[in-house]
């Protein structure tokens, strides 16, 4: 038995999770937020809690190309302040899996990927980002560390949706665009692995999906370089342009589906 009998799915549905697959990898490595419809493709071919499962080790794959290719841009002293209010959200968040149906989850995630995206726009209109990113070490900076952290852990343990969240985060402390790209790499590879345990204990991680994964992961690697390609194209202005819109496409495709 094949992949596709296992999981019921025809040959334009395989072909539309290989794209999403292909546009993880591009997000990665370049427009950070914009797999976001990924996960929303991959909802609607499979069953939506199924979908997260096989979703994460995809994930995890453009997460170790991501680091690779901008482990010398990250910023460490913004990930140690955001972990420790990451893994709090994970935990809140595998407790909203347990009695928490699809509706209530793809409502929760849009409304506060809509609400990051309005607060951005709100906090940044009229100022301009640093060239070095300082917010974490006012009181200020800190509490705003802890709040996107959690709401990152929990978006990203009920719909795989954290991207967005901290994409915002990260705009809004001033990030430029290689700083962005590898904090946020090492950030998800850590808090994506981090999340599997959680993930196999609930029955979303298996022989099953594991199998579908390993079809779909090798569409990341030339999403990857394309996005690696393109991301020396775009400039810093279109660049926050292109995540803020990714969030917002994200946020309205979840509420909206």
């Amino acid at each position: 038995m094949n992949t596709m009998t296992l999981w019921h799915i025809s040959g334009w549905e395989f072909a539309a999770l290989a794209f999403a697959a292909l546009l993880v990898g591009f997000s990665k490595t370049a427009v950070s937020g914009a797999n976001t419809v990924s996960l929303a493709v991959f909802a609607a071919v499979l069953p939506a809690r199924a979908s997260t499962g096989v979703l994460l080790p995809v994930l995890i794959a453009g997460d170790v190309l991501a680091v690779l290719t901008y482990r010398r841009h990250a910023h460490w002293p913004t990930l140690w302040r955001l972990f420790p209010a990451v893994a709090a959200g994970v935990v809140v968040g595998t407790l909203f899996l347990v009695w928490a149906d699809d509706e209530v989850v793809r409502t929760s995630i849009g409304a506060i990927l809509l609400l990051m995206a309005g607060v951005t726009l709100w906090r940044r209109r009229g100022a301009e980002a640093g060239d070095e990113p300082d917010a974490v070490t006012t009181r200020a900076g800190r509490m705003k560390a802890r709040s996107y952290g959690v709401l990152g852990g929990f978006t990203t343990m009920v719909a795989n949706a954290g991207g967005p969240v901290m994409s915002m985060y990260l705009l809004s402390a001033g990030f430029r665009k290689l700083g962005f790209l590898g904090t946020s790499a090492f950030f998800f590879l850590i808090v994506n692995v981090s999340k599997v345990p959680f993930s196999a204990g609930l029955g979303l991680i298996g022989g099953r999906s594991l199998l579908l994964d390993t079809a779909l992961v090798v569409f990341v690697v030339p999403g990857a370089l394309f996005g690696k390609w393109a991301v020396n194209r775009i400039n810093q202005r279109l660049f926050e342009q292109l995540v803020i819109a990714a969030t917002i496409v994200g946020g309205l495709q979840l509420l909206l589906r």
